[in-house]
Parts: C-alpha cells; sequence; structure tokens
C-alpha cells in the first residue's frame, strides 16, 4: 500500500508542522527532556503506575470485586504486548514512510528510525496501560490517559510521527485492552493464580470475603431461629404444667 495521505494540504500535516516547528525554537534543554520524556520517561512513569495499582486494588474484601478491577491492571502489559504484534501487520500493510522522508524541514530529534510510521508503538502501549488503569481506578486511570496524551504529543514535537500515527496507536491500544480484560475474572476463580488478582491481606474486616460473611449471617440467623423455637417450647410446657396444676 502506498500509505497514507502525505501531502502539504493534508490537515494531518499541518499540525505536524505546527508541533514539530515548536522544537525550532525551543532551548536545547527541553528538546533534551521531550526527547527522554518521549522515548522512555512517560512509559516508566506508566509502569510504575500500574505496579502501584495494581497492589492497591487487589487488597480488597470481595474477590469478584477485586478480579473485575484489577483485570486490565494484570493484563494491560499482556495487552500491550499483543497490540504491538497486532501492529507489525498493520505497518506493513499501510507503509507509511516517517515524516522527515517526506517533508522537508521537519526536525527529527530522534534519528535513525527506518521502520514505517503507522501506527506508534510508543502509543500503542502507553494508551493499553493507561486503559487498563481507567478500569481498575479511575484516578489512576485519569492520570495514566494525560501520561499517553503526553507521550502521544511527545512523538510528534520529535518529528517521528504523524498526528494520526499517534491516534491510531491509542485506539488500537485501547481496543486490545478491553478485549482481553474479562478473561481475569476466569483467572480470579483459581485458588494459585487468583492471587494476582485478588489479596485478602489487610484489616480484619478487608479479610473477610463476602460468602463467608453471608454462611456467617445465615449462621447467626440459624441459631436464632433455634433459640425462638427453644423458647416457644418452653413457653407451651410451662402453660401445660399450670393447666395440670389448676
Amino acid at each position: 500500500m502506498a500509505g497514507l495521505e502525505t501531502t502539504g494540504s493534508n490537515p494531518d500535516v499541518g499540525l505536524l508542522y505546527d508541533i514539530n516547528g515548536l522544537a525550532a525554537t525551543a532551548p536545547d534543554w527541553v528538546d533534551r527532556v521531550v526527547t527522554f520524556a518521549g522515548e522512555y520517561g512517560l512509559i516508566l512513569a506508566l509502569v510504575l503506575l500500574t505496579v502501584w495499582t495494581w497492589w492497591r486494588v487487589r487488597r480488597t474484601a470481595c474477590r469478584e470485586e477485586a478480579a473485575g478491577a484489577v483485570a486490565a491492571v494484570v493484563w494491560a502489559p499482556l495487552a500491550a504486548g499483543i497490540a504491538l504484534l497486532v501492529n507489525i501487520p498493520i505497518r506493513g500493510f499501510v507503509a507509511r514512510p516517517r515524516p522527515a522522508e517526506q517533508h522537508r524541514g521537519i526536525e527529527e530529534l530522534v534519528a535513525g528510525r527506518a521502520d514505517f510510521s503507522f501506527v506508534s508503538d510508543h502509543a500503542t502501549l502507553a494508551m493499553a496501560l493507561a486503559v487498563g488503569l481507567f478500569i481498575a481506578h479511575r484516578r489512576a486511570g485519569l492520570a495514566g490517559i494525560a501520561l499517553a496524551a503526553l507521550l502521544g504529543f511527545s512523538r510528534v514535537y520529535l518529528g517521528v510521527h504523524y498526528p494520526t500515527d499517534v491516534i491510531g496507536g491509542l485506539a488500537l491500544g485501547t481496543a486490545v485492552t478491553l478485549l482481553l480484560t474479562p478473561l481475569t475474572k476466569l483467572i480470579a476463580r483459581s485458588a494459585t493464580v487468583g492471587r494476582l488478582v485478588w489479596s485478602p491481606k489487610g484489616t480484619r474486616d478487608e479479610a473477610v470475603p463476602v460468602e463467608e460473611e453471608r454462611e456467617r449471617e445465615q449462621g447467626r440467623e440459624r441459631q436464632e431461629d433455634g433459640v425462638r423455637q427453644e423458647s416457644g417450647a418452653v413457653g407451651v410446657s410451662r402453660r401445660r404444667d399450670r393447666d395440670l396444676a389448676a
């Protein structure tokens, strides 16, 4: 395939020049910061945020709730890896060259990119993690989505991707994560592997699963019924004794 449109009349190209043009006027230290963040820093921040969120949401009282909350967190790295694999044939099919190969005046701050441009691997990976975080923990997810958006912006700033490359990566990462998330609920039923998605550790109240609490409640109800029945029998016996005495 010849690739996506790369003419100057394309709004995608115009936005590329607008964002990448900031690199031409920014101080060198800004370019270095954006380069590090766009290549490694933001991905590392997302990974650390994912680990923290996983550790927090798995410590809940109900196994089912824990499975639903932590499903995407556990599988987000796997989803990201699968999304990157899915992107390999997509890149070969679209065969879109890097922006610097098609347009003059592009400030390519990261050199040596010989593969195709669409879609962005970095954006795909970042959004796969961010969507998993959002499903498990809304605040952490919003922070993750913000980091993914910053990462996408940085890829255009660095001159290695078109804006549509980033949008495609965000969409691909979202789709793969949402498709894989329900699988964790099945794993949660396992006594051994289920520890990945649920931990009974914590306070005493947090450590009691809902099923066990229901059993205790039913036991208390049975005891109360037994006491009421026994009290009724005693009352009947006393009435009989009074009748006989009379």
